[in-house]
């Protein structure tokens, strides 16, 4: 991926929306905007900032789900969404990549209706601080997500409408267990590229190749270390899995070309696989036997995930890849690209893609399957996220469809919510869907 150093008149571009009409950032400053004063910024919520948030109720009686006062401003949505559509800059390492993926990509039914709108909370926002990097969403139930706002990994409970910092960085962090390996010394004022949740366990990746482990159940820190020392050390993506044995494992993978695995029962390093390219996400599949692989090549990998060697290329995308899941059925996997398109794969004829999906306006930056596998979504950098009928061969599709660059996306374990990050100056917030029911008795569950 790119350095995130030389990228900083890029990240000002892209992370917000553009100023095609000064009402659109600057009309209201009432009841309408989420407040930037310190109060919000450090997870103290008001019950002002809680009126902001937009219910299911208010969308159907034609609320704005992101609460903007179209009827107030001198642009519809539908023209801003027209203009956005055309001004988007997609950032490329390779020029014209997503062009030229275009017509290898299947036609889709956006007729899907998977998950229905339940509540935009604007008073917890996401943060992202590196432009390629949108793994900073994760949902470990249905009311219960973790994500990065500002200097904290902050827990949002849609259920209490209630925030807790978690993990605050802002400051020195250290860990209070003493485990062989780790950095007693800590960190200080830790840049967050990525985490991952899983069941208890928390993982923070840094700029600087730094790792945070902590129990969610637990005071404190576990587990401090820096994978490595280069001078481009960033990780890039994190990945908690379980064990056929039923050990709680992590993989990192980072700038310097590395992957490493680490097992969180004996707190160390397991494996140390290294790759000709920068590694942006690796996924492991549910057997624990293969590893994919993407980076700063259009090339992907399928690795043998116990000796990291090549078990074979993936050839097809035109630009670097930054997404990577497998399905549940250990069958197929998918990859998201810079070139605009994500990839299902095939792992018993891998000469070529199965199908190609394609985004919008930019990169595929996150992807994610439902534990049930019957659904895959796929978030492209700003403004749409797609959510594909997995059934009926990816034909079918529900198109999310908002303002705002997106920090990541996540399915509950249950598969009954799907969470969004919007990251925006103005109405950054965190989307939540529901799983669409016949059964409309459920929705006084919630």
């Amino acid at each position: 991926m790119s350095h995130y150093q030389e990228d900083d008149e890029y990240l000002a571009d892209e992370y917000e929306m553009e100023d095609i009409d000064d009402d659109m950032d600057y009309e209201v400053h009432d009841e309408d905007m989420s407040s930037d004063s310190d109060g919000d910024e450090y997870g103290y919520t008001s019950n002002r900032n809680r009126m902001q948030s937009t219910s299911a109720a208010q969308a159907r009686r034609g609320k704005d789900i992101q609460g903007i006062p179209w009827e107030r401003l001198s642009i519809t949505r539908e023209k801003y969404r027209q203009t956005r559509l055309e001004q988007y800059k997609n950032y490329e390492n390779i020029p014209q990549s997503g062009e030229g993926s275009e017509k290898a990509c299947k036609v889709t039914k956006k007729t899907g209706m998977f998950y229905e709108f339940r509540r935009n909370s604007r008073s917890v926002r996401s943060k992202i601080l590196h432009f390629q990097l949108r793994n900073l969403v994760w949902a470990t139930s249905k009311h219960d997500v973790y994500f990065m706002s500002n200097l904290s990994v902050v827990h949002w409970s849609s259920l209490k409408y209630k925030k807790t910092d978690v993990l605050n960085v802002h400051g020195h962090v250290a860990p209070c267990e003493k485990h062989p390996g780790s950095l007693l010394e800590g960190f200080t004022e830790t840049q967050v590229s990525t985490i991952a949740v899983k069941d208890n366990l928390l993982v923070a990746g840094g700029f600087h190749g730094e790792l945070i482990c902590k129990y969610i159940d637990r005071p404190g820190v576990s587990f401090c270390s820096r994978t490595t020392y280069a001078e481009n050390a960033i990780t890039n993506a994190l990945d908690i899995y379980t064990t056929p044995s039923g050990a709680v494992h992590f993989t990192a993978s980072n700038n310097d070309g590395g992957v490493r695995d680490f097992d969180m029962e004996k707190f160390q390093m397991t494996k140390d696989f290294r790759f000709p390219w920068p590694v942006n996400h690796t996924s492991i599949s549910p057997d624990g036997k293969l590893l994919i692989v993407v980076g700063d090549n259009p090339e992907g990998l399928l690795v043998d995930s116990r000796s990291g060697k090549a078990v074979a290329s993936l050839h097809g995308h035109l630009d670097f890849s930054f997404a990577s899941a497998w399905h549940p059925d250990g069958q197929t996997f998918a990859t998201g690209n810079q070139d605009k398109t994500c990839r299902i794969w095939d792992v018993r004829n891998l000469s070529e893609s199965v199908t190609a999906l394609k985004g919008n306006i930019g990169a595929i930056r996150s992807i994610r399957y439902s534990s049930d596998g019957r659904f895959m979504s796929m978030a492209e950098p700003a403004d749409f996220v797609h959510v594909f009928d997995v059934k009926s061969g990816y034909e079918i599709e529900q198109e999310i469809d908002f303002f705002g660059e997106i920090s990541g996306t996540s399915f509950s374990p249950d598969t009954e919510s799907l969470f969004i990050g919007v990251w925006d100056r103005q109405y950054g917030s965190l989307l939540e869907m529901g799983r669409k029911r016949d059964n409309f008795y459920l929705d006084s569950l919630f």
